[in-house]
C-alpha cells in the first residue's frame, strides 16, 4: 500500500514539473513582460531597470529554477494588469469556483448514478428510454448554448432565478461562502446545472453499461437462485462491482469541472478562477495565466491520487497487484 501511494506521488511530481515548464514558457512566448507592465512613454533605461529587477536577462534555466522555487512557495509575482499579488487574486476567487464545482459534482453524481442504475435495471421501460433520449442533450449541445438556454427560460421568461453573478455571500474570515443564504443558493443553481449536465450524462451512461454487464454475470444469477431480494442483488452485489470505473470517471470529472468551469463562469459572470483566467488572457496577464494552469494541474493531481487510493479500498485485486 505504501509503495503504491509512493509511486503515485512520484508520478504526480513529474506531472507538476511538466506543467510548471509549460507555465514558465508563457513568460517567454506570450509577449514581452516589460511591455505589459509599462507604457510607451517609458524610457529605455526604465525598461532595462525593470528587466534587471525581474531577472529577465538571466539564462533560461536560472529563470526557470527561480520560477519553480517561487511557485512551490505559492508566489507567482504581481499581475501585469492590476499590480496585485497573483496568489491573493487566486485565493480570493477560489471559494466561488470550488463551491460551483462541488454543487455540480453532487448533482452529476446523484442524478447520474440513480438514473444509470434505474436504466440498467429497467432497460426496456418507457421511462428508461426517455431518460436516455434526454441525456443526449448533455453530450450534443455546447455548454454555452445550454447556459444561455437556461438563462432565457428561468431568468428571462419565468423570472425565477438570477441570470448572473454570485449573490448572498457571507464572509467567514477564512472563506467567503454563498451556501448560508437563500440568494446564494438561487444564484448557484443555473451555473451548477449547466456545468453538471455533460458530466451527468457521462456518469449515467457509464453506470448503465456497467450495470447491464454485471447483471449478466454468473454470481448475479446465483444470487437470484438463492432467493435474495432484488434490492440486495441490485445495490449490494451489482452496484458495488460497478464502482471502480465509476470512481475513475467521477475523479476525472471533478478535475474537468474545475478546468472547464471557464465557459460556465464566463456565461454567468460567476466570479471564480475561470473568469479570472479569461480576463487574464484578454490582457495577456501572464502571471495569472501561469498560476491558473498550475492550480488546475494541482487539482487534477490531487483528485487522481485520491481516486487511486479509493481503488485499493474498493477492489482488493488492485491491492494484490500493487504489492
Amino acid at each position: 500500500m505504501f509503495s503504491f501511494i509512493l509511486r503515485r506521488l512520484l508520478q504526480s511530481v513529474l506531472v507538476m514539473a511538466a506543467v510548471s515548464a509549460l507555465s514558465f514558457s508563457l513568460f517567454n512566448f506570450v509577449g514581452d513582460p516589460v511591455n505589459n507592465m509599462v507604457g510607451q512613454e517609458a524610457s529605455p533605461e526604465d525598461r532595462q531597470n525593470i528587466r534587471d529587477a525581474l531577472g529577465l536577462d538571466d539564462p533560461i534555466l536560472v529563470q526557470y529554477v527561480r520560477f519553480l522555487g517561487n511557485a512551490v512557495q505559492g508566489d507567482f509575482g504581481l499581475s501585469y494588469r492590476s499590480k496585485q499579488d497573483v496568489s491573493d487574486m487566486i485565493l480570493e476567487r477560489l471559494p466561488a469556483t470550488l463551491e460551483l464545482v462541488a454543487v455540480s459534482a453532487v448533482i452529476a453524481l446523484v442524478i447520474g448514478v440513480v438514473a444509470g442504475v434505474y436504466t440498467g435495471i429497467r432497460r426496456d421501460s418507457w421511462l428508461s428510454r426517455s431518460i436516455l433520449s434526454v441525456s443526449l442533450v448533455g453530450v450534443s449541445l455546447p455548454t454555452f448554448i445550454i447556459g444561455i438556454g437556461l438563462i432565457y427560460l428561468f431568468a428571462v421568461y419565468l423570472r425565477l432565478l438570477p441570470s448572473s453573478g454570485r449573490a448572498g455571500v457571507t464572509d467567514l474570515g477564512f472563506w467567503r461562502t454563498s451556501f448560508l443564504t437563500v440568494d446564494g443558493w438561487r444564484a448557484i443553481i443555473l451555473p451548477a446545472l449547466t456545468l453538471s449536465l455533460f458530466q451527468t450524462t457521462m456518469i449515467l451512461r457509464l453506470v448503465r453499461s456497467e450495470m447491464l454487464e454485471v447483471m449478466r454475470t454468473d454470481y448475479i444469477k446465483f444470487a437470484r437462485a438463492r432467493g435474495l431480494s432484488d434490492r440486495a442483488i441490485n445495490f449490494t452485489h451489482a452496484l458495488r462491482n460497478t464502482l471502480v470505473p465509476v470512481v475513475t470517471i467521477i475523479g476525472l470529472n471533478i478535475g474537468g469541472l474545475i478546468a472547464f468551469s471557464i465557459i460556465t463562469e464566463t456565461v454567468f459572470q460567476w466570479p471564480g478562477t475561470g473568469l479570472l483566467f479569461i480576463q487574464a488572457v484578454e490582457f495577456a496577464d501572464v502571471p495569472v495565466m501561469a498560476a491558473y494552469l498550475m492550480f488546475v494541474a494541482l487539482m487534477f493531481v490531487i483528485v487522481n491520487l485520491i481516486v487511486d487510493i479509493l481503488y485499493v479500498s474498493i477492489d482488493p485485486r488492485i491491492r494484490i497487484g500493487s504489492s
